[in-house]
């Protein structure tokens, strides 16, 4: 009875062990952020892909059919706004990829093991999404300009553009990060992806809206791109905005909100289950 006795006195006078301090949700993210860089830098796929095809598509427009579209060789000016929507979209796509890789291969499992945020992993990969794509609209813009884009924007235009188009990208890249965790696998992620790339076809990216038959016309005018397009355009080559510029941030901040939400209910779901 004295032995046990002198037992529980020692355990009761024992030090706890105090649990590891949950690291700060701001130096987690920066390291998710750094995380996802490194990758595009070791794998840098994505953003070759985020450049080439948009360059290759401007081209195409411009020197095959730019012609019969605009005999007066004005196209590439016209086109060149909704290039740089479709290089964001081809860019924020690889996050569908990266989130479902992540979500299947066991990785999420380890980070909920430690004292951090593991739902940091998500937002490191949109920021990362955001710079390589911000990367990747000044390159294309860059060979538009070799090819005869002449945007007549003021510096605050340019300013103002890149801060839409910014905008677009951090809104359509939490929305392929929903993609990529309600996705079965990274295959499945980027084909429900690629359905989200037909939508500047539909638009006034390529053609005027009234060049189209009345029941697209409807369609392409009450869907998000064109207003956003719109607003490029107007902002980088004098054209009218209108209310596009207004619908075009309405269209952005919607979507964002919408994306984060379901990027978050679909992360505790998924990770709950774990």
């Amino acid at each position: 009875m004295t032995a046990l006795t002198t037992a529980q006195a020692a355990t009761a006078s024992a030090p706890r062990i105090a649990p590891a301090p949950r690291a700060s949700r701001i130096s987690v993210t920066g390291t998710f952020i750094a995380r996802s860089l490194l990758h595009t830098l070791r794998t840098p796929d994505a953003l070759i892909m985020a450049i080439a095809l948009p360059t290759m598509l401007m081209l195409l427009f411009t020197f095959v059919f730019g012609g019969a579209i605009e005999p007066g060789g004005g196209y590439v000016d016209y086109v060149v706004p909704g290039i740089i929507l479709l290089c964001a979209g081809f860019g924020a796509a690889s996050t569908a990829v990266d989130v479902a890789n992540d979500m299947t291969e066991g990785i999420i499992d380890r980070f909920r093991t430690m004292p951090i945020h593991a739902a940091s992993v998500i937002t490191g990969h949109v920021v990362a999404s955001l710079v390589r794509n911000l990367v990747a609209t000044a390159i294309v813009i860059a060979v538009a300009v070799l090819v005869g884009f002449r945007p007549t924007g003021s510096p605050l235009e340019w300013v103002a553009m890149f801060a839409l188009v910014a905008a677009y990208i951090l809104a359509i890249t939490y929305l392929f990060a929903a993609i990529g965790l309600a996705a079965s696998s990274p295959e499945a992620a980027s084909g429900y992806g690629f359905f989200l790339m037909f939508l500047p076809y539909i638009s006034s990216a390529f053609v005027p809206v009234d060049s189209m038959p009345e029941w697209l016309q409807w369609v392409a005018e009450n869907q998000p791109l064109t207003p956003i397009i719109e607003t490029i355009r107007g902002l980088l080559l004098g054209t009218e905005i209108g209310n596009s510029g207004w619908l075009a941030v309405g269209w952005c901040a919607f979507i964002l909100v919408v994306a984060v939400v379901l990027t978050r209910i679909l992360f505790r779901a998924k990770a709950g289950r774990r």
